[in-house]
């Protein structure tokens, strides 16, 4: 059998597109808005549109790898958001834009929380944090590259060139897996929950298309009010569907594992609030500072740097202070450099704004990482295919979340300031509401028991 760090780093061709998509895609949104006509705040939608898809089909990715096969079906999936990106590099509008993000979102869906199916079905316990970090570190090359890549390609070339990139990459991860990874046994799990993969989607696509819309003018604001509440509805019931079915879309039972638990909960909180970042920080500095696109590419990518650097010292740091202390107070340092982000203003030197993204950067990946390694460290493997789609769910919906939350927090404070468009002030305003919910994580991880993650690490 392959080294599972070499299958890790293959596997992590995945998360490498789709990072660098994420985040070429926020630098390239202003340039974006400009050519297809419409508001840079609205051109949002070309973010959520891709995170929303990609949350509402994750739920199908267990049971699908188990029927066809976790080679199989992560291969297809390259191939559909490697073509998804093409699609997208072609669009004239805005409507055909999200056309091909949600086609992304399918493909992303099976492709990540698949890839690392394939992982975990093949580590011990005592090989998961270095295979976490083997698995991160290259996907952390995406956000790494994407900011002064995107900035470049927009400003030389055109942003449609951000997505075309995808194009090449999504090739050689195909040929690597296919001549690499050998692939799982299949089996024959039982018929998918239709009812509640149904109830889940229409849940989640009516709650973002409601936090999309809420108070933005974009749509009648009895529409948006009306998709809040059937959001809200079908949540509940969703829920309710889950807890009661034998094999169900999302098995919520899972987190009666404290190790389980508090990285679904508390982590998806903290990811809100994270995940507000990669969307704010470019807009500040093009919006804000004046800055272009190759400009703002250029110091964004210090979050990236920051984040890179961390993984050799995440080892180092889970000995040291353990799971649950990591997890209290990287919450607190992770909010303070968010909070730090609302204090930019024109006059700041970028050396000085590059110096608090990157410990920005640091704190949040040292977080994800501790979080990712733990959450799968006491679950059994007859449940490993539910626990990745019932985390892979509450991974990406807060990223789609951090970018409403943000969206909103801007578009009222320019409301509230009487303005016509973002300024400082509405940015600071986003910034604060952001570090806000990052904190948050920190009483909630403290529920964590202290002898959490021990035989991953030893103290």
């Amino acid at each position: 059998m392959p080294d599972p760090r070499v299958m890790a780093a293959i596997v992590a061709s995945a998360l490498f597109m789709q990072n660098l998509d994420s985040t070429v895609v926020a630098t390239a949104l202003p340039a974006m808005a400009r050519s297809l006509g419409e508001d840079p705040l609205v051109m949002g939608v070309a973010i959520t549109s891709y995170l929303v898809a990609l949350t509402v089909f994750i739920p199908l990715s267990g049971w699908v790898a188990d029927r066809f096969g976790a080679k199989q079906v992560f291969m297809v999936a390259i191939a559909t958001f490697t073509l998804a990106s093409a699609f997208c590099g072609l669009s004239d509008g805005l409507a055909e834009m999200v056309a091909a993000r949600v086609l992304q979102g399918l493909g992303g869906a099976m492709m990540v929380p698949v890839g690392r199916l394939l992982l975990l079905r093949r580590v011990r316990k005592e090989e998961l944090l270095s295979v976490t970090t083997w698995l991160t570190m290259p996907g952390l090359l995406g956000p790494l590259l994407g900011p002064p890549v995107g900035g470049l390609l927009t400003d030389l070339i055109s942003w449609r060139a951000v997505f075309w990139i995808n194009v090449p990459v999504g090739l050689l991860g195909l040929l690597l897996v296919w001549r690499v990874i050998p692939a799982l046994p299949r089996s024959l799990p039982p018929p998918p929950d239709l009812a509640g993969l149904t109830l889940v989607g229409a849940a989640l696509a009516a709650l973002m298309f409601a936090f999309e819309t809420l108070g933005r003018g974009l749509v009648a604001p009895w529409v948006a009010e009306a998709a809040l509440a059937a959001g809200l509805v079908l949540s509940f019931v969703a829920v309710r569907h889950c807890l009661r079915v034998a094999n169900p879309a999302l098995d919520f039972s899972l987190l009666a594992i404290p190790s389980f638990r508090v990285p679904n909960v508390a982590g998806t909180i903290f990811r809100v609030g994270a995940g507000a970042v990669p969307f704010l920080v470019p807009l500040t500095l093009q919006l804000g500072f004046g800055a272009s696109a190759s400009q703002s590419g250029m110091v964004s990518f210090a979050t990236a740097l920051g984040a890179f650097a961390m993984k050799p010292m995440a080892k180092f740091a889970l000995r040291r202070f353990g799971f649950r202390n990591v997890l209290i107070w990287n919450a607190v340092c992770a909010a303070l450099t968010i909070a730090a982000c609302g204090a930019f203003r024109p006059g700041w030197p970028m050396a000085a704004v590059f110096v608090v993204l990157l410990l920005g950067g640091l704190f949040r990946s040292l977080h994800f990482t501790t979080l990712n390694t733990l959450a799968y460290a006491d679950v059994p493997q007859e449940k490993l295919s539910a626990a990745t789609s019932l985390y892979s769910t509450a991974q990406q919906l807060p990223l789609a979340l951090g970018v409403v939350v943000a969206s909103a927090a801007l578009q009222l404070s320019v409301a509230a300031g009487g303005r016509a468009v973002a300024a400082m002030p509405d940015f600071t305003a986003a910034f604060l509401t952001g570090a806000l919910l990052t904190l948050l994580a920190a009483p909630l991880a403290m529920r964590l028991p202290k002898e959490a993650g021990e035989g991953i690490v030893q103290r």
